[in-house]
């Protein structure tokens, strides 16, 4: 077949119209219908959808998730105070400004750096603290335990944590046990509900898992938080007062008795958390 013309003299009949135009202005339809270019509609979207599919059900690498647990905060210098409260008793002010902390809360008091002291004599680091060993073997369903050294354990029960590590892993498992009665005569524990937890800022973490643990274990104390120490000052805005959060009371001890004198000290660097967190002891 021959060249064929330009046309450019030409005209031709639209497909869709019926009407003349210049041979030169013709376009062609994306159903191959040749019109003029001021008729020229584009093919419809809607005509050829995009195909689509399910959303992924799934992630590659997945991790579970998990709730983290509550961490020790450190305490400003000397934080501790005895002080003798109406109907309380003996309780340790605890210098911890913003902390969160509720009344209700179990903490945990760590690594004192020095005894608090007094002109009379002094509370030691363990006192303080609230350490402590197991005397004897227990299995993970025992309901008593006794433990080696004098401490101001709740006589109308409270918690505690016994500390394990895995051997093959190096984990550590360690155990919170809600107890009912404490008889310091015997320093024996009584009434122990197995793998619990202690609440702490409100919340209570998850349960722990109760094991069998070996004489000589550590064991770690916590004291309730019988109040809140705040302070008001004055406010540009409304309301017309601010209420500062400088610390908590912990109660010391059921019996209703107090200090003789007033010991405050603890040294530089002191923690307060919750019962179960693994700090290594810092103090040489």
């Amino acid at each position: 077949m021959g060249n064929t013309a330009k046309g450019k003299h030409a005209l031709f009949i639209s497909d869709r119209s019926g009407l003349q135009y210049p041979y030169t202005e013709m376009v062609r339809e994306w159903n191959g219908s040749r019109v003029h270019t001021s008729e020229y509609e584009p093919k419809q979207p809607q005509l050829e959808p995009k195909p689509y599919t399910a959303d992924p059900q799934g992630l590659p690498h997945p991790r579970p998730a998990r709730t983290e647990l509550p961490t020790a905060d450190f305490l400003p210098q000397n934080p501790f105070t005895t002080e003798n409260v109406a109907v309380v008793g003996a309780v340790y002010n605890i210098s911890q400004p913003n902390s969160g902390i509720l009344v209700g809360d179990y903490v945990r008091l760590i690594n004192l750096i020095q005894p608090l002291s007094s002109a009379a004599g002094s509370l030691s680091i363990q006192q303080v603290e609230m350490t402590t060993t197991l005397s004897t073997d227990i299995t993970a369903t025992d309901t008593s335990m006794v433990v080696n050294d004098l401490l101001n354990f709740y006589s109308n029960g409270g918690y505690l944590m016994i500390e394990k590590v895995n051997s093959t892993s190096g984990l550590y498992e360690n155990e919170v046990i809600q107890y009912g009665t404490y008889n310091s005569g015997t320093k024996t524990l009584s009434g122990l509900v197995r793998g619990t937890n202690a609440p702490f800022r409100g919340q209570t973490p998850n349960n722990t898992i109760a094991s069998a643990h070996d004489s000589g274990a550590n064991v770690f104390g916590a004291r309730i938080v019988s109040a809140l120490t705040t302070t008001t000052s004055p406010s540009s805005g409304q309301p017309s007062t601010v209420t500062n959060y400088n610390g908590y009371q912990l109660k010391t001890n059921d019996e209703g008795s107090g200090w003789v004198t007033t010991y405050e000290g603890g040294g530089k660097g002191c923690l307060a958390g919750p019962l179960n967190v693994n700090i290594i002891n810092r103090r040489a």
